[in-house]
C-alpha cells in the first residue's frame, strides 16, 4: 500500500501558484470521473455531459491524502440521484481523499462545472490561500478551502457553505458510491474494507449503506442508482 503524503498544515507562501492540489473527496476522487470533467464528456452512470476544462491535460499526478473533517452526503444529485457528498472542515474526524496536481486555470474550471457552469476564467485564489478559506457565493460548491500544502502547493478543494448538521442527509446512489469507493481504493493507500467501512459510515451513508454493500459494489462493478439493503 502507498505511504499517505504528509500534509503541511501552514498555508503556502505563493498567493499565485501555476499548479494546485485539487483535493477531491466524492466522485472526482476516480480518474476516469475527474476525466469528464477535464477532457469532456459523459461518465458512466451520470444523466449530464460536461464541458470540460479549457486545458484538457489530465494530472500531472494523484497521490492519497487524508484531510481533517469529516464527509456526508446531503441534497440531491441532478447528475447521479441520491445525495452529493460535503466536507466539513470544522467537524471532527478525518476524510479519505485524493489529491489531483492540475493548473490553478483547470481547478477554476472544474469548481465552475461543479456549479453547472460553463468554465469562463481563473479564479483569485489569494483569499484562501491567506486565510484557509474563501466563500465565492452560496452555491453547494463555492467556499473554497486550503488544508495547507504538499511539496510547496498549495492543498486545495470546495465544498458548500454551510456545516454537516445543517442541512438533512440524504443517501448517495449506487452509482456515485462506486466511482467515490473505486477512486479511493485505486489510490493505493487503503484496502477494500477500510475504503467500505469508511464510506458506510459517513453521514447519510450510514444507516443506507454498509460495509459489506458498499465492498460488494466494488467487487461487482455494479452501476445501478438505489443503495441496496443491509445484508
Amino acid at each position: 500500500m502507498k505511504a499517505l503524503p504528509s500534509i503541511d498544515p501552514t498555508l503556502p507562501l505563493d498567493r499565485y501558484p501555476e499548479r494546485v492540489w485539487y483535493t477531491s473527496y466524492g466522485s472526482n476522487t476516480h480518474l476516469d470521473r475527474l476525466a469528464a470533467y477535464i477532457k469532456g464528456g459523459r461518465p458512466p452512470g451520470a444523466g449530464r455531459d460536461y464541458p470540460g476544462c479549457r486545458d484538457p491535460a489530465m494530472p500531472a499526478r494523484s497521490i492519497p491524502v487524508e484531510l481533517t473533517g469529516a464527509l456526508y452526503f446531503a441534497t440531491e444529485s441532478a447528475v447521479w440521484g441520491g445525495g452529493r457528498a460535503f466536507y466539513d472542515p470544522d467537524a471532527d474526524g478525518r476524510v479519505l481523499a485524493r489529491a489531483h496536481l492540475v493548473t490553478s486555470g483547470q481547478f477554476a474550471d472544474i469548481a465552475a462545472q461543479e456549479m453547472y457552469r460553463r468554465p469562463a476564467g481563473d479564479l483569485d485564489l489569494a483569499e484562501v490561500l491567506t486565510r484557509g478559506r474563501s466563500v465565492l457565493g452560496d452555491g453547494r460548491y463555492e467556499t473554497l478551502v486550503c488544508a495547507g500544502q504538499v511539496n510547496g502547493l498549495p492543498v486545495l478543494t470546495f465544498t458548500a457553505p454551510w456545516g454537516m448538521n445543517d442541512v438533512p442527509w440524504v443517501a448517495p446512489s449506487a452509482a456515485y458510491v462506486r466511482f467515490l469507493a473505486a477512486g479511493l481504493l485505486s489510490a493505493g493507500a487503503w484496502d477494500t474494507e477500510a475504503v467500505a467501512s469508511y464510506v458506510a459510515s459517513c453521514p447519510g451513508a450510514d444507516g443506507h449503506w454498509s460495509p459489506r454493500a458498499v465492498a460488494a459494489l466494488l467487487d461487482s462493478g455494479a452501476d445501478g442508482h438505489r443503495p441496496p439493503g443491509r445484508p
